[in-house]
């Protein structure tokens, strides 16, 4: 309880340095508006019905992308973690990928997949894939050794080394790397817009600025950030019902 109010404590004085800011030093709307200013745009915004449609397709473009990066990252990290062969062949390319500034990449995947859901959905998967793929793999690598004798003692089928040994010990790895991952896919959704997006709020938050309604664009900003904290809380949620039994599950995800 303790922690919860000062959070909305730090939230408040945040607000009111803002306003305390705007008020003294006179800064002009079109720069910085008043946060009342803001309020009042996020309100008109969601009273909208064109916010809605845009939103749902931030949404299916940053879900989309996540869905694709768990899938992926998960049984590549896997298979590279385990695979030794594998990790010497395939990591090379996959570090290659993972240093290339994806912003770079991103009027190629206009260019193959065309200006709908599917590039931003794709751009959105890459942003996410590699926290996803690293924590796989270190979670593949973590497999603790004297457990792992203990099943090649017993003669344990492979099917039952994995779902007894292999996924308890990577999936808290996993769940972590999901938690950064959905932060960027929201991130590669959003600048997919930004670049070519003729929908979703990304574009949204462009079409204001071009037409300088600075306080509706910021309520954008606000409506994305309240959608990445609530996206990042159901996460890191995921703890709690899939490891109860390990320490982390324990830990608030913010």
């Amino acid at each position: 309880m303790k922690r919860i109010a000062l959070q909305v404590s730090a939230v408040v004085a945040f607000f009111l340095i803002w306003k305390g800011y705007v008020h003294f030093f006179d800064v002009s709307p079109l720069v910085l508006p008043a946060p009342e200013r803001v309020v009042v745009a996020l309100f008109r915004l969601l009273g909208s019905t064109d916010t809605y449609y845009h939103l749902g397709i931030t949404l299916a473009e940053c879900l989309g992308g996540f869905l694709f990066a768990i899938v992926f990252g998960t049984i590549i990290g896997q298979l590279l973690g385990r695979v030794a062969i594998l990790d010497t062949i395939f990591k090379p390319f996959v570090i290659a990928l993972q240093v290339t500034p994806k912003v770079a990449l991103i009027p190629l995947f206009i260019l193959w997949f065309g200006f709908g859901l599917e590039s931003k959905i794709i751009v959105s998967a890459v942003l996410a894939f590699f926290p996803v793929f690293a924590n796989s793999y270190l979670g593949a690598k973590s497999v603790d050794r004297g457990l792992s004798e203990v099943f090649t003692v017993g003669r344990a089928r492979q099917s039952r080394r994995f779902r007894l040994l292999v996924i308890p010990s990577s999936l808290p790895y996993i769940l972590t790397g999901m938690e950064m991952a959905i932060v960027l896919a929201i991130i590669g959704a959003v600048v997919g817009e930004f670049v070519a997006g003729t929908r979703g709020l990304g574009y949204l938050a462009t079409i204001k600025l071009q037409e300088l309604e600075v306080d509706t664009l910021f309520a954008v900003v606000l409506l994305l950030a309240a959608i990445g904290f609530s996206l990042y809380f159901a996460v890191g949620s995921l703890r709690k019902m899939m490891i109860p039994w390990h320490e982390s599950a324990n830990k608030i995800a913010i």
